[in-house]
């Protein structure tokens, strides 16, 4: 399937598991079970949507340290979905480079949300690896 839909499917996933909240693993089972999907990109899915839901305080901190004015429940669902996915991979996980996350984002902000939505994200992906720096709980870097 390769990464770059892997990664949509996970921010849908994101998504649907903000709006129904109950039945989680029954939603990333059936997620998983499209037939296109190799064992690497359930794996990437897997790990991108366990991890947000394990460390989504921190990533949530993130995001209201550097959307100056936006508290969490004033972001669109879809917005919130791709921030944390992408700020989950700057922050946890070493494999992808820092352009790609936030190029990636901005790419389906662009797909999936408002006109003004792709550089929302970006100013505030632009400035997440500041935050690197700073001791997160569970993170390998901080």
């Amino acid at each position: 399937m390769g990464r770059r839909a892997s990664r949509e499917l996970a921010m849908k996933l994101l998504y649907q598991l903000e709006i129904q909240k109950e039945d989680r693993d029954e939603q990333i089972n059936a997620a998983l079970v499209d037939e296109d999907l190799t064992e690497k990109d359930k794996q990437y899915i897997t790990d991108v949507v366990d991890g947000v839901g394990k460390n989504m305080e921190q990533i949530d901190k993130i995001i209201e340290q550097h959307s100056k004015g936006w508290k969490i429940n004033r972001i669109p669902k879809v917005d919130l979905s791709i921030l944390r996915l992408s700020i989950f991979e700057i922050v946890f996980r070493e494999d992808i480079p820092l352009n790609v996350s936030i190029n990636e984002a901005v790419e389906l902000a662009k797909k999936y949300s408002t006109e003004d939505a792709g550089s929302f994200i970006n100013g505030i992906l632009g400035k997440v690896p500041q935050s690197k720096a700073l001791p997160v709980e569970g993170n390998p870097n901080g």
